[in-house]
């Protein structure tokens, strides 16, 4: 069997971690936690051996003290059928191989136990990768990876299935912060712990010269009025069950007794040919 394609750089990424300042890691996370609070909020079931997944067990534990807190390594330190809910929490966009993270999740919960995630995906970033790479296009004539690629709902929607998952759901919540430059929010970023930690990335430190001219490309496409900048931070939220014989399951396709017309009242008209 091939090896796991390894697109992020553990090592850069601990060292990105550790250099996170604690005043700033609030703003996503704090943002993520409430995601999945509302979640549990709507299942009506009390868990007694929560567990989570977090690379900042410190911010998660303070909201879910109870819970087991361990890091996000490509080998989860969980207890196979030993959790009732597991959190994985604001890691698994960094994820070398996420569908085996997802199946050591499964594999950690009891039957008809839940897993919910929180991660980034989607469109974040993508003014900040637009203007980096049109930035170092015109400084540099080539592209690097600076920004981190960010997995599709409907790809994770998918994993989650390969995973085993019974009800899998994936929904996304799009968050649009404002900052003063692109360079504040790339200091943000790194106060974060969320910048490049790609195994492809450039070695040597970012020329100046191209962080201004994405500073200046970014407020040039995408400034707003008042002279600040957005950025996207699309947060998805996965929510599965680790499989149990007396959970529902969807009915056969064509067994239905009822029509739809008739349950919602209306007249059902055929599409024509």
């Amino acid at each position: 069997m091939s090896e796991t394609p390894q697109l992020t750089d553990r090592a850069a990424l601990a060292r990105n971690r550790a250099r996170a300042n604690p005043d700033s890691l609030p703003f996503l996370h704090a943002l993520a936690a409430d995601e999945l609070q509302d979640r549990l909020l709507m299942v009506n079931r009390t868990f007694t051996a929560p567990a989570v997944v977090t690379p900042f067990p410190e911010l998660w534990q303070a909201r879910w003290p109870e819970a087991v807190a361990v890091p996000d390594d490509e080998v989860l330190a969980l207890e196979k059928g030993q959790h009732d809910l597991v959190l994985h929490c604001m890691a698994l966009h960094w994820a070398n191989d996420p569908v085996g993270q997802l199946i050591q999740v499964q594999h950690a919960l009891r039957p008809d136990g839940l897993m919910l995630a929180a991660m980034l995906g989607g469109q974040t970033l993508t003014e900040l990768r637009a203007s980096l790479a049109q930035a170092e296009a015109d400084l540099s004539g080539g592209l690097s990876p600076r920004v981190a690629p960010m997995a599709e709902i409907r790809d994770l929607g998918a994993l989650m299935q390969r995973a085993g998952y019974a009800l899998p759901v994936a929904d996304n919540v799009p968050l649009t912060a404002s900052y003063e430059s692109a360079l504040h929010l790339m200091r943000d970023l790194r106060a974060m712990g969320e910048t490049n930690a790609l195994s492809q990335r450039p070695r040597q430190p970012t020329r100046r010269s191209v962080l201004l001219r994405a500073a200046e490309l970014y407020q040039a496409h995408y400034g707003t009025e008042d002279g600040r900048i957005p950025a996207t931070y699309d947060m998805i939220v996965l929510t599965g069950w680790a499989p149990a014989p007396d959970q529902p399951r969807p009915l056969r396709p064509g067994s239905a007794k009822t029509r739809l017309a008739d349950a919602l009242g209306t007249t059902e008209t055929p599409i024509g040919d």
